[in-house]
């Protein structure tokens, strides 16, 4: 895809670059040298996952966002400090305080050594050591609530405690990724990077966590892809989708509470994945492929070999892989660990199980529901599986 921006190697150190652009692609496959870590982030390859992940003759695309400085978030953390400061609701040198499990912290830490401004992420004992550590690292500070909310557990106390230090810092600015559009906007070239990238996607396979990234990539795709069906990947214990909450143990995807970007109406399908069986397909990735994350590429990785094996050949599938496997050594990747919560010798099955809306009973395994509503909206009619947008 081309434009007529200049790339941001290109500008003077004093200019801000327009991060919510994909620029044009450098000539013969080499990227350009880049001035800024900012430049670093978008323009991800696309591999081919097939055998022996995936069925004989079957596979699917995987964007591997992890090649991004810190993954899939520095996209949305890097446009909405942009355009925050260019409405001028964060004033130059103001502190950035948000709620994150890791990797919007990382990206909210380069869009403040980018753009000149303190942050301090707010997480919870649940966020890894090797996290921890590479948020202070790049000028972070991490501030950990000791407890759950009684009612909206993790999620809800860290945001508390956001209002406490957005209290305490007055001109601070709080991006609230469950609830900014920008969060959104910020994946637009994402979705044209797989455009150009792959042509055409007749399925996508997204996590949901805030929404941002499923509904900015859905909503453009299927501007150029009409049929473009929608494949949601939650956790069991999430709350998105009309499940009830419970204890989760994977992080980066699912929520306790109800993030309003989700574009409930964009999915034509949402899958329950437990931490046992994002697991085995992370670790079968790296095995098989060189190529894996965590909780979230698992989950993913498993939807979309499944979808591959009972789709029509042909179907063109692409899931987004969020991060690489980096922070997962000490969880997904460590024996102990996994050992500890029970998640290995439990592959999953070879289909999900299935039910016909959130509501019918709590899932505990790897689960499909083709009925797909806002559940603060319950007035609202199931679309008819297969009906026309």
């Amino acid at each position: 895809m081309k434009n007529a921006m200049k790339h941001p190697s290109a500008l003077p150190l004093s200019v801000t670059p327009d991060l919510s652009v994909t620029p044009d692609a450098p000539p013969n496959g080499v990227r350009r040298p880049m001035r800024t870590p900012a430049g670093l982030v978008g323009d991800t390859p696309v591999l081919w996952i097939g055998e022996p992940f995936a069925a004989t003759g079957r596979g699917f695309w995987a964007k591997l966002e992890g090649h991004n400085p810190g993954g899939l978030k520095d996209r949305a953390a890097l446009h909405m400090v942009h355009a925050a400061r260019a409405r001028g609701q964060l004033r130059p040198g103001a502190r950035i305080v948000e709620s994150s499990s890791g990797t919007l912290g990382l990206g909210l830490a380069l869009a403040g050594a980018a753009f000149g401004h303190p942050v301090t992420v707010v997480t919870d004992p649940g966020m890894e050591p090797l996290m921890s550590g590479l948020l202070s690292a790049h000028g972070a500070e991490v501030d950990t609530v000791p407890a759950p909310h009684p009612a909206g557990g993790w999620q809800q106390a860290r945001r508390q405690r956001v209002r406490e230090l957005l209290a305490a810092h007055p001109g601070a600015w709080h991006p609230d990724q469950y609830d900014n559009p920008d969060n959104i906007a910020a994946y637009a070239p994402l979705a044209r990077e797989l455009a150009s990238q792959l042509d055409r996607v007749d399925v996508l396979v997204v996590s949901v966590g805030t929404g941002g990234h499923s509904a900015g990539i859905a909503s453009v795709l299927r501007e150029r892809c009409p049929r473009l069906r929608v494949v949601g990947v939650d956790a069991t214990g999430s709350t998105i989708f009309g499940q009830p909450a419970a204890p989760r143990l994977m992080r980066g995807l699912g929520s306790s509470i109800h993030p309003r970007n989700v574009a409930y109406d964009l999915f034509d399908e949402v899958h329950w994945v437990a931490p046992a069986e994002a697991v085995w397909a992370a670790r079968r990735l790296a095995r098989d492929h060189y190529a894996t994350g965590g909780w979230s590429v698992g989950a993913v990785a498993l939807v979309g070999r499944w979808l591959a094996r009972t789709l029509p050949a042909g179907e063109r599938i692409v899931a987004v892989f969020p991060d690489g496997p980096q922070r997962y050594v000490g969880t997904v990747y460590d024996d102990t660990y996994c050992r500890t919560h029970g998640l290995l010798d439990h592959p999953p099955a070879d289909d999900p199980d299935e039910i016909g809306c959130p509501g019918e009973r709590t899932v505990t395994r790897w689960t499909r529901c083709l009925h797909v509503t806002d559940p603060l909206a319950r007035d609202i009619a199931p679309r008819p599986r297969g009906a026309a947008r």
